[in-house]
Order: structure tokens, then C-alpha cells, then sequence
């Protein structure tokens, strides 16, 4: 499981490389990263959930499963935010602890975690399942939570994009398509076409956070050391609390292993983006996502063991 899970991680962090070096080399800039956002967003990440749910084949008993691991997730992760603000809610005049409370829980799922944790369990495609209705459970608590702790502001807290987003309606597509047998028939080429453009989502997201990187002085991201705290309860003390949490529960290995490599994906780059839209500790979420993403291939091999 070791090497199986730092060599995923390492190649999956190998795509930073392009997007740096193109940087670097001035054939791109962070000037088009709002276009391959888009991209990322609008197209290749509704088809994340279609794909995964294409490969299942439809059982009342896995489709339970799907459910009670969406209900698991979004309560272990409204726990620790719980748990963060309890310790740190009078300190949120300072921003830093309020990014603090939803960058040591919101993760990478879907671009980061997916390819982990399918490469650790090849022969158990409902994890990719379980991702989907992970992510779902993540955007929810995104556009509520999620916004109050970049701005301040409740105002800007909204079920309606909690729940009217590219990703939670990708995941609308896919579940008429799991319940009906899609994949039955659905054109083989369309079916081919859906599971590229998914696979396409985790390049570019890491592509993307290469040429974020490039535009950041390197050893910036290493002076702050609060940063360093931040990626240390997202890639560790989480995904220990979550795996605790249903350790002893009689759960199959599959949904217990998703929980914990999921988990610990590192920061997602959703506070970043979000962030820059509010226009609020940009700097900083942009650090998290950033060293996170390069201190997890420290984290996730070791916590693989644990399978």
C-alpha cells in the first residue's frame, strides 16, 4: 500500500511540473489561468461524478452505501469544523484562524483523492463512487461555511450555490444514468468520451497549481509557519479523526479506507479560488493549497499503512 500510494501521489504532483516550467519560460501566464479554471470547472468536473457512476453497476445495497457515506462525510466534516471553532472562535478577528477552520478540513477530493485512492483499490470501483458523493457533501459545506470563514459575512453564505453548481449537477446527470444502468446504453464513444474528460480533470487542476506556484516567490510559501499548521491538521489530525471516528463501525474495507485516504487530500484549491472572488486572505489560502499540496506525499503513503 506504501508504494502504491506514494508513487500515485508523486506522478499526480508530477503534472505541477508543465504548468510551472511554462511559467517559468513565459509560454503562460497567470493572466489565462481564469480560462483553464473555467475548463476545470464548468466542463471536466461534472463529468468527475458522471464518470465514476458509468462504471457502477446499480444495487439498492451500494446505492445505501453512496448515501450513508455522503450523510458520514458531511457529518465528520462539520464535526472538526465544529471542533476548530470551539478552540479558535474568539480569535477570529484575525482571518488567519477563520481560514484555519475550513482549509484543515476541506480537501483535494475529486482531483487529488481519486486517483489515490482507485489506484490503491482497482478492484473496488465504488470508491469513485464514494469520491462523488464526498465532494457533494465538501460543496455544501463550501458555499455555507466555506464563504462565512473567508469573508466574515453571512450574507454571503448560499444554499443555492451550495446546491446549484457544476459539480452537485454533474452528479443530477449521473445518478438517473447509475439507477437506469446508463452505461447499457449510452454510444460507447460518448460513454469513452466522459470518462477522458474526467480523467483530465486531475492534469489540469495540478497544471493549474503549477503556474500558481510559478507567480509565488518559492520561499515565501516556507516563512510563515502558521501555514505550516494548517497543513498539518489537513493532512494529518483530519484524516486521523475520521478514520477514528469509523474505525470500529461495521463498515466494509473500501468505505473505510475512501474515508481516510480522502481525507487526507491536501487542501482544496476550491479555498483558493474562492478567496480570490472575495478578495479575502488570498495570499494565505493560496499558500495552504500550495504547501499542502507539496508536503502530502509525506502524509498519504504513511497513513496507506493504516489500510
Amino acid at each position: 500500500m506504501f508504494s502504491i500510494a506514494l508513487s500515485n501521489v508523486l506522478l499526480t504532483l508530477l503534472y505541477i511540473l508543465p504548468g510551472y516550467l511554462l511559467c517559468r519560460f513565459k509560454k503562460g501566464s497567470a493572466e489565462h489561468l481564469p480560462t483553464l479554471s473555467a475548463v476545470l470547472v464548468y466542463i471536466l468536473s461534472p463529468c468527475l461524478p458522471v464518470s465514476a457512476f458509468l462504471n457502477l453497476d446499480f444495487s439498492w445495497g451500494a446505492l445505501g452505501d453512496l448515501g450513508l457515506f455522503f450523510l458520514m462525510t458531511f457529518a465528520l466534516q462539520s464535526a472538526f469544523m465544529a471542533i476548530l471553532y470551539a478552540l479558535f472562535h474568539r480569535r477570529y478577528a484575525d482571518a488567519r484562524y477563520r481560514v484555519l477552520n475550513i482549509a484543515a478540513v476541506l480537501g483535494n477530493v475529486g482531483f487529488f483523492g481519486i486517483p489515490i485512492i482507485t489506484a490503491l483499490m482497482p478492484d473496488q470501483p465504488q470508491v469513485a463512487g464514494y469520491a462523488a458523493a464526498y465532494i457533494i457533501s465538501m460543496n455544501i459545506l463550501v458555499f455555507t461555511m466555506g464563504v462565512f470563514c473567508l469573508t466574515g459575512e453571512k450574507k454571503y453564505m448560499s444554499l443555492r450555490s451550495a446546491f446549484l453548481n457544476p459539480t452537485v449537477l454533474g452528479f443530477a446527470v449521473a445518478l438517473p444514468l447509475y439507477l437506469t444502468g446508463g452505461r447499457h446504453y449510452l454510444p460507447e464513444m460518448l460513454v469513452s468520451a466522459i470518462h477522458l474528460l474526467g480523467k483530465m480533470t486531475t492534469p489540469m487542476c495540478m497544471i493549474i497549481l503549477g503556474i500558481r506556484l510559478a507567480t509565488v516567490p518559492f520561499r515565501s510559501l516556507f516563512e510563515k509557519p502558521f501555514v505550516y499548521g494548517v497543513a498539518l491538521a489537513k493532512l494529518i489530525a483530519f484524516p486521523l479523526f475520521c478514520y477514528a471516528c469509523v474505525y470500529f463501525l461495521p463498515l466494509s474495507l473500501p468505505f473505510k479506507a475512501s474515508i481516510l485516504i480522502l481525507s487526507a487530500a491536501p487542501c482544496a484549491s476550491i479555498i483558493f479560488n474562492l478567496a480570490e472572488l472575495h478578495r479575502s486572505e488570498t495570499h494565505f489560502s493560496a499558500n495552504c493549497v500550495l504547501v499542502s499540496t507539496l508536503l502530502c506525499f509525506l502524509t498519504i503513503p504513511p497513513l496507506a499503512l493504516l489500510i
